[in-house]
Order: structure tokens, then C-alpha cells, then sequence
């Protein structure tokens, strides 16, 4: 087993663009400040924050809201159905 601690590890991406992509990427990793695995690592990174969290996030009206809250403190009688549906396992 590594010794090497977590924080210090790191993996490798590799990709093919075309010599206008990288061009532009690299003028704009300049203007930034930055080098161009930085520059693509943190608006990466960024981007796949977002897109993972707008697919985790559940949004409701108030009013969902609430109808979901009065049936989680609330919930209906089963059915017959299910009653018989759960003896089955």
C-alpha cells in the first residue's frame, strides 16, 4: 500500500483539440494568469460541479413543499394492496 497521502496524488486527463481550441485556451489561461492544466482544471472542474448539482437538486414550489412535508408527517393508510404486496416478501 502507498505511503503517499491523498491530497498529494494525482491523475491524469488527456485530451485532443484542434490547433484553434488550444490556442484560444492557451490566450486565455495567459489573460488569467494561470497555465493551461490550471486554467482547464478549474473551469472543468467548475462546469462538472454545476452540471452534478442542477442533476442532485430537487426544486419545488412552496406549495409542493408543503403537500410533500404533510405527507411525510402524515402518510396515508396502506392499501390492501400493499398490505398483501409487502407479505409477499
Amino acid at each position: 500500500m502507498s505511503s503517499t497521502n491523498s491530497r498529494t496524488e494525482s491523475a491524469r486527463i488527456n485530451l485532443r483539440t484542434s490547433p484553434q481550441a488550444k490556442a484560444l485556451i492557451e490566450r486565455a489561461a495567459a489573460i488569467m494568469g494561470s497555465t493551461v492544466s490550471s486554467f482547464m482544471l478549474q473551469n472543468a472542474y467548475e462546469a462538472a460541479r454545476r452540471i452534478v448539482a442542477d442533476k442532485d437538486t430537487l426544486m419545488l414550489s412552496q406549495e409542493a413543499f408543503e403537500a410533500f412535508v404533510a405527507s411525510c408527517e402524515h402518510p396515508a393508510e396502506p392499501t390492501q394492496a400493499l398490505v398483501d404486496l409487502m407479505a409477499l416478501r
